[in-house]
């Protein structure tokens, strides 16, 4: 049965990759091809959906600050967006009542609220996924996105305590004292050292944390990101993210294929699924309304607002309950599992062209900015220099090092990375922040003295809009990337990029030339024959 499933989805996912879509759609699609073609989901592909999903919460704790939650935008953003959200929702779901819409009539204004606010949630795993894909998930829109994502969290964990009447037991209060367990958890992954054994113990902990949050009563899911938070300011947090994220994704597969075993639909059922994804229009609105309230500039504010501007799978925890409560027909389940499944197309294919509809909307987008944006959010033109490295980590860094070594005082660095900048910065680098995909920041920028800039970046997509905002903003110098892969290199030197280095093979090149000078002072005739 489990080779059935994999079948099904690599079949699906390959379909879907091949006319450029992302996989999930294809995942999305095998589930409910599976569940027409009449096989039923058994206990471990659940099992591993679930495992999946404590991974990623478990990942997402190792790149989450507290502080970020305390942020006005973050706190502020999500609640009142919950709010009005609800109360619009309720408006819809009555007008539908008077028009006598297929099972909107079953619906009261009790009911519809509660539909409302577990529809208000945005779905944790399409987002990350998402983010991580574009390389976004520490960019300042990206880190606002996953702020909110832990903050809905919070509030998902105090519904459910109310919704189900399970109270934390008293010992809960036990779980305060984590904060003293950090050096007990870093002792843990020195030792792991960087093998097989630091995804084990990344696993080890995330189940660890979910075990004891679930034994005080408390949602598991939470104890496993609660981990990752304690983990967040460790050296090789980083490299335990990396480690993790192929069991991530490839369990996170059975997540997506779970959806479609909830029901089949009719054809009124498709109907109104497609009736409640079209509030998806509201939902962006909203978000963006609010951002902008709070100040954050126009850009920020609408991908934010796109990358959030989907349903969530707690809605269908939300919805089942109610239908075990009896406050929900059953067929309302199956709509809400549909309008889910729509909401992730929508937001893969939307978000994919996020940057380009910013682009073409850019005027339109900032008038409704304020006239004073946040501080964090001010750009500050950097010191004159010769090379600008755009992307400082651990090829960048190397990179930006290297040449001040070489050309002092003539090197500055560019990161979507606050708290790498500010590190960096701490120690007295010449590095500012900034996101190379910001297409205001390059009309502010003055690139006029750059004579060369360095794109250390993962993602070829990346660096070839880097490189055409760069021309755009009157850049006469020359451009040099990297890449992964040899099939990298021509799309990135089609885009105007002049040199594309090949990080592996160009990597053992730089070893034997540096290697070589150990032999500086060797000669034959100085070997010694033993």
């Amino acid at each position: 049965m489990e080779f059935i499933w994999i079948l099904f989805a690599f079949v699906c996912g390959l379909l879907v990759k091949l006319i450029n879509l992302p996989p999930l759609i294809g995942f999305l699609i095998a589930g409910f091809a599976l569940n027409a073609y009449g096989i039923q989901p058994s206990d471990s592909l659940n099992t591993i959906a679930d495992l999946g999903i404590t991974l990623m919460l478990f990942t997402i704790g190792l790149k989450l600050h507290v502080k970020d939650l305390l942020k006005r935008e973050i706190w502020a953003g999500t609640l009142s967006h919950m709010v009005l959200w609800s109360g619009l929702f309720i408006a819809m779901c009555l007008f539908g009542f008077a028009l006598s819409l297929p099972y909107f009539t079953s619906l009261d204004w009790q009911t519809s609220a509660l539909v409302g606010f577990a529809l208000s949630f945005s779905s944790t795993v399409c987002i990350i996924k998402l983010l991580e894909e574009s390389g976004e998930l520490k960019t300042r829109h990206g880190q606002i996105s996953l702020a909110i994502l832990v903050m809905q969290d919070i509030v998902a964990v105090i519904f459910l305590v109310v919704a189900t009447g399970t109270i934390p037991s008293i010992g809960a209060l036990a779980l305060f004292g984590l904060i003293f367990a950090r050096p007990l958890f870093g002792i843990v992954l020195n030792k792991a050292g960087h093998g097989e054994m630091l995804p084990l113990a990344g696993i080890f902990l995330a189940l660890a944390g979910y075990e004891l949050f679930y034994l005080f009563n408390v949602k598991g899911d939470l104890g496993a990101l609660i981990f990752g938070i304690l983990l967040s300011s460790h050296p090789k947090a980083s490299e335990l993210t990396k480690s993790l994220m192929g069991f991530k994704d490839l369990f996170l597969i059975a997540f997506f294929l779970s959806i479609g075993f909830t029901a089949l639909p009719t054809f009124d059922m498709l109907v109104s699924a497609f009736l409640v994804s079209f509030a998806l229009i509201l939902k962006f609105a909203l978000f963006f309304g609010l951002f902008i309230l709070l100040r954050l500039r126009g850009r920020t504010a609408f991908l934010t607002a796109l990358a959030l501007s989907n349903y969530s799978e707690f809605g269908l925890i939300v919805a089942q309950l109610s239908v075990d409560s009896g406050w929900l027909d059953k067929e309302f389940l199956v709509i809400l599992a549909l309008a889910v499944s729509i909401s992730f197309v929508a937001t893969s294919l939307l978000y994919r062209r996020a940057h380009d509809i910013y682009h073409t909307y850019q005027r339109l987008i900032r008038r409704f900015e304020k006239a004073e944006p946040l501080a964090v959010d001010t750009f500050v033109q950097p010191a004159k220099a010769d090379v600008l490295v755009v992307g400082l980590g651990r090829v960048g860094c190397g990179s930006f090092h290297s040449l001040n070594r070489i050309m002092p005082n003539s090197v500055v660095g560019m990161d979507a990375d606050r708290l790498r900048i500010n590190r960096l910065q701490a120690e007295g680098h010449n590095v500012f922040f900034g996101d190379g995909e910001d297409a205001d920041l390059w009309e502010k920028f003055d690139v006029s003295e750059y004579k060369l800039v360095l794109l250390a970046l993962p993602s070829i997509e990346d660096c070839s809009n880097i490189t055409i905002q760069l021309r755009k903003a009157g850049f006469q110098g020359k451009v040099a990337a990297i890449a992964r892969y040899q099939d990298e290199r021509e799309p990135l030197m089609a885009s105007g990029i002049d040199n594309v280095f090949n990080f592996y093979t160009e990597a053992g090149n730089g070893f034997a030339e540096e290697s070589m000078q150990l032999l500086k002072d060797y000669h034959p005739a100085n070997r010694v024959n033993v």
